[in-house]
């Protein structure tokens, strides 16, 4: 069969991490390495790509059309399967990714066939040797047939994770960076995050427990990586001693020197500092570290495993060490324009490189939902305003236009007082600074479109 696996635009007025964090579309890479065996397949990014998916339908010719896909996503996903079948009505369109994880039915649709809630290798290797037999699917497990109503069939699994095929993208390879560091590639060594910090997904999506993935997929996944950076997308690189030495014994064994960024807690950087300066000494570069806020109590309330001491120690160690903080935040509903102006104090004295400030946004489908239902500024249904950037709790001391102006004066007085400029220029050069740049502006001009509506 000729498959067609694409990613969807961002919509433009959605506030994403995309403007500074473009990440190639690594479960495409990796539903194109389990298929690639016995069918024609092609990545089609739309991040990337200036043409629309009707002329690479046309052009490609293909016998099933697959779009991955976050919460924002869904409406476009959508417009997308009616795209094709607008071409051709027998094509068959599919819907995957995060969104269909966590709500399939919001993809119900008579332009989309099937909804993959999740792919565990044998699904969709059956489903298209099946489907390329001319016969119609909808009893296997993971997969939502429209044709019996998108009934779910056997125990709600998992995504596993494949080998990626690291040249399925390689068009756009060159397009894909973290800050700075560019082109850098990602991937993942470990599930789990026994964290389980209340407002997040990700633990929820993969698991509870921590565990380590397969380290013969690691090994291949690492020899085949051409770019200089890597990003470990692990919930918490520094999870425990055993994940860390591991990790750096097959580097090791490998001979590896590349550029490392990795998320980590609080908690992990405290407890394994010597391992944080070994692996400094081996090619970390920078750490995505979640302080969240300046508050005690709300660090309780999130279930985080640190306070604002231990954040405040973390960031020393690390400026120690010599390694860059890319520290991410989340403004609560419930801040009064004091809490505001503490917050920025706190920020100050942290000083990480960069900053992201996002407003606390309690997903469709987490607990943290329910709590702030009477609250919602928006429905579940309207899928765009869920980006991280967008207020979706109404706040409690202010308006909301004055929420949104107290986001952006946050922003400007981190972006041109504490982060390190004249340091990211040295590191990262002029062109993928001024890209950054860029980024900001833009996140800028959107918070003042929606302040200005609000």
């Amino acid at each position: 069969m000729r498959i067609l696996l694409a990613r969807p635009p961002r919509p433009k007025q959605a506030i994403t991490v995309s403007d500074f964090m473009f990440s190639e579309p690594i479960g495409l890479e990796m539903i194109f390495g389990l298929l690639k065996p016995d069918h024609d397949v092609e990545i089609f990014d739309m991040m990337v790509e200036k043409g629309s998916l009707r002329e690479k339908v046309v052009e490609y010719k293909p016998d099933a059309v697959g779009i991955t896909s976050l919460c924002i996503d869904v409406d476009v996903v959508i417009a997308l399967c009616r795209e094709v079948k607008a071409v051709k009505p027998d094509i068959v369109t599919l819907a995957g990714g995060t969104q269909a994880f966590l709500s399939p039915l919001s993809f119900a649709d008579e332009a989309v066939d099937y909804i993959f809630e999740f792919v565990d290798g044998e699904n969709i290797r059956t489903f298209f040797s099946e489907l390329g037999k001319g016969k119609e699917l909808s009893s296997l497990p993971g997969v939502r047939s429209s044709s019996d109503g998108y009934r779910s069939h056997g125990p709600k699994g998992r995504n596993g994770y494949f080998l990626p095929d690291r040249q399925s993208p390689k068009k756009y390879r060159s397009e894909y960076s973290y800050f700075g560091y560019r082109p850098a590639a990602i991937m993942e060594y470990g599930i789990g995050c026994e964290k389980a910090c209340d407002f997040c997904l990700r633990w929820r999506i993969e698991g509870y427990k921590e565990e380590l993935l397969d380290l013969e997929i690691t090994r291949k996944d690492l020899m085949s990586i051409e770019e200089d950076t890597i990003m470990l997308m692990d919930n918490d690189f520094f999870a425990s001693e055993l994940k860390i030495r591991t990790f750096l014994d097959l580097i090791r064994e490998l001979g590896l020197r590349k550029n490392f960024i990795v998320y980590a807690s609080v908690k992990g950087i405290l407890d394994f500092e010597p391992l944080v300066r070994e692996f400094k000494e081996m090619g970390l570069k920078a750490v995505l570290v979640g302080y969240e806020t300046f508050s005690d109590e709300e660090l309780d309330i999130y279930r985080k495993k640190s306070d604002t001491s231990d954040n405040l120690k973390a960031a020393k160690a690390l400026k120690d060490i010599g390694i860059d903080v890319w520290a991410s935040f989340m403004a609560h509903p419930d801040w009064s324009a004091d809490d505001f102006r503490k917050f920025r104090k706190y920020i100050g004295l942290l000083k990480p490189q960069t900053s992201s400030i996002n407003p606390l946004t309690p997903f469709p489908n987490l607990p943290m939902y329910g709590k702030y239902k009477d609250r919602l500024i928006h429905s579940a249904e309207e899928y765009d305003k869920w980006s991280f950037g967008q207020v979706t709790i109404r706040p409690k001391n202010m308006s909301l236009r004055r929420y949104y102006y107290e986001l952006m004066v946050t922003n400007l007085y981190v972006n041109l007082l504490v982060n390190s400029k004249t340091e990211m220029l040295r590191q990262f050069g002029i062109g993928n600074i001024t890209r950054i740049i860029a980024g900001s502006m833009r996140t800028f001009s959107r918070y003042v479109k929606l302040m200005a509506k609000a």
